[in-house]
């Protein structure tokens, strides 16, 4: 059965995901980026090989989601998979159902740092990054294996506001939703939460490793990561749309990713006006 790890992209999914592999798959909790490989993600062509569709129709993919999670758990075991889809339907197919998944850690982050966090990854201005962020029916896939694989890469993310509102509202499995802003600034006690909330949806009655959790979040701290990247690279940065030799640091500012310092006043006010319910149910200021 799978657990999810999804977020809107640049939330901090993959920060999460750094940890969690560092707690349940090495020995003492010491990350290192072989760990990643530990937790997959969905949707992607390695699953949805032996599927015949046509690679030049976004979403054509999405007809065998499940059947392709049903294959991934036919070996009965818990596995961790991110995802940046969100969650129901998208032309009358579930991204996922209760038969396949035993939950999700859904992170949520500001959509102020989120902009700016996009604005770097993709390479876009303002004005483009918050169409991207408000865009309904947006989607991703990985451009530079498209030749190949098409849209089998294919991820339905919608907005950021109907991203974190699909996995949250939903009824079908349990969400433990937590907030970046909390995971920075209490690491320790909110990762302890998510490995009791693990736990919980798991049965799984063996106590929890806590010395092991301290090892897990100093070699998981931002600065760590990033001079990971700095020298050995890192899988999931894009390539520079000026320089195709670069990559964009996929570790940017991390803590530095300031809202109130980046955005200039007008931008500001545009998006707190768009996301005003989403930022008061959130509590965020």
């Amino acid at each position: 059965m799978i657990i999810w790890i999804a977020s809107y992209p640049k939330s901090g999914n993959t920060w999460l995901r750094a940890m969690i592999s560092a707690y349940y798959y090495s020995k003492d909790g010491t990350f290192n980026q072989s760990l990643l490989k530990k937790i997959d993600q969905f949707p992607t062509n390695k699953y949805l090989e032996g599927y015949k569709f046509d690679k030049k129709i976004p979403g054509e993919t999405c007809k065998f989601w499940i059947d392709a999670q049903e294959k991934i758990n036919l070996d009965k075991k818990v596995k961790f998979f991110k995802t940046h889809n969100a969650f129901g339907k998208l032309n009358n197919s579930d991204f996922t159902n209760n038969q396949n998944s035993l939950g999700c850690i859904y992170v949520v982050r500001d959509p102020r740092n989120v902009i700016t966090s996009l604005k770097n990854h993709y390479q876009l201005d303002d004005e483009k990054a918050f169409s991207w962020m408000t865009n309904e029916k947006n989607y991703i896939y990985n451009i530079l294996k498209f030749n190949e694989m098409g849209y089998s890469d294919f991820q339905f993310i919608s907005s950021w506001s109907t991203n974190y509102k699909s996995w949250n509202i939903q009824k079908k499995i349990p969400v433990k939703l937590i907030k970046y802003e909390d995971l920075l600034n209490s690491t320790y006690a909110v990762f302890l939460d998510i490995l009791h909330f693990i736990s919980k949806i798991t049965n799984n009655s063996q106590s929890i490793n806590k010395n092991k959790i301290r090892k897990t979040l100093r070699s998981t701290t931002f600065d760590a990561l990033k001079k990971s990247e700095q020298e050995h690279g890192f899988s999931e940065a894009v390539r520079d749309r000026e320089d195709r030799n670069k990559t964009v640091p996929f570790f940017n500012l991390g803590p530095k990713n300031d809202w109130k310092k980046i955005l200039d006043e007008e931008f500001k006010k545009k998006i707190q006006k768009v996301f005003e319910k989403d930022l008061k149910d959130l509590n965020y200021k």
